[in-house]
């Protein structure tokens, strides 16, 4: 059997292009393998080739998304590939979520493919259901041994071999529900599991659970009259030109607005980067997402004691746990710094 012809996708940086500054960098098809390709190139062992490495830049990708999908697509379709694997992209939110494209697009051109990601990269709950993603590490410490298993499933798929379940081939569920023949009932199942739990043992559900951490509700505010109140938002609003390149999904970073001396917030210096909901009415007032204006008069008729000056903001569609929970933490260290009692959090 001929060696496979393999086409890569890379981002700018795994790309070896450049880092944040060369984000915006278009869809370009590099010849063999280049950057990270090249582990993806040395797991193929005799089973393929790269026969060609595409790379973009991932706000390029973010904020052109269908466009630079096609463009890609057609480079891909240009070196008739027999598979696409996309990435690894680990936790990098905006990799991932472009990697899923990629690879849903290339349906179209009848070509199986596979990538690979963090559980919590956004990546995986948009694209999971469509796309076969194998799971990582959060970076790239392990780069080959992620590549290995990324060609094992990828070759599985190019080859049109049976795909074994989640567990067994390495990738997240797709919420396919197929009929097997189980060595005994459910009912014998459920309770060898309980007798198992009950005696200490590992326990592995048919019906996987999500794990949410318990977090404890915070005291009351017992005398909004002395309180000072601050607003955050993760509904997106941004400064006139987002000067602080806040990501308008996949989100790894927020802004801080001054307020002070101001009764609201003018249309005309503010806009909206979410792109998970219709941003035209905020647009319009952004107080429908962000209530200055409400604050202010509460303020004035001592219903609270003060408005804190500084609105903090983000975006929250597709963004990680890990960076919203590393977001979270600065922005209460701002505010309990600032001597804040109390936060109205607002969203979409």
């Amino acid at each position: 059997m001929p060696p496979l012809r393999v086409v890569c996708y890379v981002n700018q940086f795994f790309g070896q292009i450049g880092g944040e500054d060369k984000a915006g960098t278009g869809p370009q098809s590099l010849e063999g393998p280049v950057g990270a390709a090249r582990a993806i190139h040395q797991a193929l062992g005799d089973a393929g080739l790269v026969v060609a490495t595409l790379a973009c830049g991932d706000n390029y990708v973010a904020e052109r998304s269908e466009a630079a999908i096609g463009e890609l697509v057609d480079l891909a379709a240009g070196h008739a590939p027999d598979l696409l694997i996309a990435g690894p992209a680990f936790l990098a939110g905006r990799y991932g979520v472009a990697c899923g494209a990629l690879c849903a697009a290339a349906a179209r051109l009848g070509v199986p493919a596979v990538t690979g990601m963090h559980r919590e990269n956004p990546g995986v709950e948009l694209y999971r259901r469509r796309v076969y993603i194998v799971e990582t590490g959060a970076d790239a410490a392990r780069m080959l041994d992620d590549a290995r298993r990324l060609v094992a499933l990828g070759l599985k798929l190019a080859r049109r071999e049976a795909i074994a379940a989640p567990g067994v081939d390495g990738y997240f569920p797709r919420g396919l529900t197929r009929n097997t023949l189980a060595p005994a009932t459910a009912a014998r199942r459920a309770t060898a599991m309980l007798l198992d739990k009950l005696a200490g043992h590992a326990v592995s559900s048919e019906v996987p659970l999500p794990d949410f951490p318990t977090i404890a509700a915070p005291a009351p505010v017992r005398d909004l009259g002395h309180a000072t109140i601050a607003l955050v938002t993760d509904g997106g609003l941004v400064l006139k030109g987002n000067p602080d390149e806040i990501e308008p999904l996949a989100a790894t970073r927020f802004g801080a607005y001054s307020i002070e001396g101001q009764r609201g917030l003018d249309p005309g210096r503010y806009d909206n980067v979410h792109r998970g909901y219709d941003t035209t009415f905020v647009k319009q007032d952004p107080h429908r997402l962000v209530p200055v204006d409400v604050a202010r008069d509460m303020e004035g008729q001592g219903r609270i004691g003060k408005l804190h000056e500084t609105v903090y903001s983000t975006t929250g569609v597709a963004t990680t746990l890990a960076h919203s929970e590393r977001m979270g933490r600065e922005i209460a260290a701002k505010l309990r710094a600032a001597r804040v009692d109390a936060v109205i959090l607002t969203s979409t």
